[in-house]
């Protein structure tokens, strides 16, 4: 079994808990929030990961606006249903919104619009899954695990449609 790295890093966005194994980021959190992961005995903190130096450039560039995609390779853990719905939030293009309904109904569910976003508030990999461009269904802020004002700020930054009228089509 591959030991997991991490590394904390302030970022304009606050603290940030990065994590890798086996070459991969597995986990971006923000680390004041309580989905952050606790840092334990059997995570290495990690000073010379290239993928995490990596990740963190591409962060850092996202959050500058000097970068609108991520190249690192990631892997997110999670349930069948968390893995189809983090696939669909990927799948949003940059600048855009997508309403946590619409993700249900391409999903084939279109009932699960809370467990959308009980998986979306289980992303292990904020901003890269940019859980952040899914809305409440009046294209209203809601549901991120980051914070709303994160939330605002991020939108802002990809200059998101108003929210009152937030619609992507995404392949």
């Amino acid at each position: 079994m591959s030991p997991i790295s991490y590394r904390r890093h302030l970022s304009s966005l606050g603290p940030l808990l990065f994590r890798a194994e086996a070459g991969r980021l597995t986990g971006l959190f923000f680390a004041d929030r309580a989905h952050a992961p606790i840092v334990g005995p059997d995570r290495i903190e990690d000073e010379e990961s290239a993928i995490l130096d990596r990740a963190i450039g591409e962060v850092e560039e996202f959050i500058a606006g000097e970068r609108s995609e991520f190249g690192l390779e990631f892997f997110a853990c999670g349930t069948p249903f968390q893995q189809k719905v983090w696939r669909e939030i990927a799948a949003i293009p940059y600048g855009k919104t997508v309403r946590y309904g619409e993700i249900a109904r391409r999903l084939g569910a279109p009932d699960a619009v809370r467990a959308v976003g009980a998986a979306a508030g289980r992303n292990p990999l904020c901003l890269i899954i940019p859980c952040h461009r899914v809305v409440g269904s009046a294209g209203a802020l809601t549901g991120y695990a980051g914070g709303l004002d994160r939330k605002r700020r991020l939108l802002e930054l990809e200059r998101a449609p108003a929210f009152a009228s937030c619609t992507a089509s995404v392949g």
